[in-house]
């Protein structure tokens, strides 16, 4: 193939951002590099040298980072404590959340609990652990469709009473089991108008093309004062260490650096009221309690899930799915369990994110068939419950072999194969993938890569009689979830 032929393969707006998972590709702007016409007095040779340097930069330093010869199950390193609630978080500095380009925490939000306006430098997903509330998205450039009665024209004496009304974006309740799909940027916040705690997991997707910085998660406040907290619990290893300082420092009001005087004529508003924007003696943290009910605007909950069957613009476009209920599942063994799956086909903005989520339930000693994601990483949460798990990489070595527990965190990297088999008590989970339309291949099961071979390769390849090889092939008619007394009564 001709060089020229190759420049103009490469010219691709988002081949470093959608093909690169290392912060460093990020800055090689392959898409700028003009057409071989155009490029005038730069000799070919320089620019080969420089291309190649490039690449050869970009996977070096991939490779370096991605040596992955151990996986653990991660818990939270260290926990910020609020007024209403705490967050624990995982260090993304880990070297498995860094090659996959994620990172996680959790939200634990007491009653009357509102964790503060805020937005991220990536797109998230939520999953709701455990608990039920209400949630808001605010998307710039949308209007305000929820509104509390017609706006009159008052006299003199009425116009504070205007004040009194209420119009904003969309609010919806949610409940256990919910995903919920939150683009960059789009500020959001959460309130706990339920009877028990609110457990929430928010899964970054730092390496997303959205994100055009560093691998870093960055949280924007648009109130409070989080980056005083004084309450700071650190966890086990990292207790005492610096890396909760810095992740405490990295939460902030983004109007707390903005003058008052500005703020004030931005707002068209007195400069005492201004400062109070900037939260400089709020010591509430970021999640705060309130001191009434929240009153909001909204549906009553029975008619919040129905569609209109109108097509979904980007101020209207469904962020929800509940992925809990036993009639959702994709898969489903009534012995063994269930499985079910949350793609750009049954959430399109999921497309416009580029992640899909899915959630898992084994029954006691049940297996979840040996598999691996073509397409994408995947981080699990255990959400109930305990599984052996294991996960093997191209040298055919096991990076992980052990236990995952209800609150623990494992990254999969793509391609690595991984198994789980339930303990006593069964194994719930929940997992996050960096692609919108992630894509399972399995080991066995009636639809797995060996039920495709012909026997003689099967047989051939595990120097196995041809009666073997058929048994390899055809012992198991289920495709994903296994039923373990199944092979038990056969062997």
């Amino acid at each position: 193939m001709q060089f020229a032929e190759c420049l103009d393969r490469l010219y691709i707006p988002t081949l470093p951002l959608r093909h690169f998972s290392s912060p460093h590709t990020h800055r090689i702007a392959f898409h700028s590099i003009p057409y071989i016409s155009s490029m005038g007095k730069l000799s070919l040779s320089l620019l080969s040298f420089l291309l190649l340097l490039g690449l050869g930069y970009a996977f070096t330093e991939q490779q370096g980072e991605c040596q992955l010869s151990n996986i653990d199950a991660r818990e939270p390193s260290y926990r910020v404590q609020s007024e209403g609630g705490q967050t624990d978080f995982w260090d993304n500095h880990n070297n498995e959340f860094r090659c996959a380009g994620v990172s996680i925490r959790r939200h634990i939000i007491q009653q009357r609990g509102l964790l503060l306006p805020v937005y991220h430098n990536a797109p998230v997903l939520v999953y709701v652990v455990q608990g039920r509330g209400t949630y808001g998205v605010v998307t710039s450039g949308c209007v305000e469709t929820f509104e509390s009665g017609q706006q009159q024209q008052f006299s003199r004496e009425e116009r504070s009473q205007r004040f009194r009304e209420d119009r904003h974006q969309k609010v919806e309740e949610f409940q256990k089991g919910d995903v919920i799909a939150i683009r960059a940027g789009d500020a959001h916040w959460v309130y706990n108008d339920g009877d028990q705690e609110l457990v929430v997991v928010v899964f970054h997707h730092n390496s997303n093309f959205a994100n055009q910085l560093d691998q870093n998660p960055r949280s924007f406040f648009l109130a409070g004062n989080p980056g005083n907290e004084q309450q700071e619990e650190q966890y086990r290893r990292l207790r005492g260490s610096k890396r909760g300082q810095e992740a405490q420092s990295e939460l902030g009001n983004v109007f707390s650096g903005l003058d008052d005087e500005l703020l004030a004529e931005a707002f068209n508003v007195d400069v005492e009221t201004a400062r109070k924007l900037r939260g400089q003696n709020d010591e509430r943290g970021h999640i705060i309690r309130a001191e009434k009910s929240i009153q909001l605007i909204q549906p009553h909950r029975s008619r919040q899930e129905r569609h209109n069957g109108l097509e979904e613009t980007f101020c209207s476009a469904r962020v929800k799915e509940n992925l809990d209920r036993a009639s959702r599942a994709d898969f489903y063994n009534p012995r063994a369990g269930r499985f079910s799956t949350l793609n750009s086909f049954n959430l399109p903005i999921l497309s416009f994110l580029q992640l899909s989520a899915s959630r898992g339930v084994l029954h006691r000693n049940a297996i979840f068939a040996p598999h691996w994601y073509t397409n994408a990483h995947s981080l699990i949460y255990a959400t109930r419950g305990a599984s052996r798990l294991q996960i093997v990489n191209h040298r055919g070595q096991a990076v992980f072999d052990g236990q995952v527990r209800e609150g623990q965190v494992v990254v999969v990297p793509q391609n690595f194969a991984v198994v789980k088999q339930a303990e006593e008590k069964g194994f719930e989970w929940v997992a996050f993938n960096t692609n919108e339309n992630a894509a399972i291949n399995t080991l066995s099961g009636r639809t797995s890569a060996i039920r495709g071979l012909p026997v003689d390769v099967v047989a051939n390849a595990y120097q196995l009689s041809r009666e073997e090889a058929q048994r390899i092939k055809f012992s198991r008619q289920e495709t994903l979830i296994f039923n373990a007394n199944d092979a038990r009564r056969s062997a």
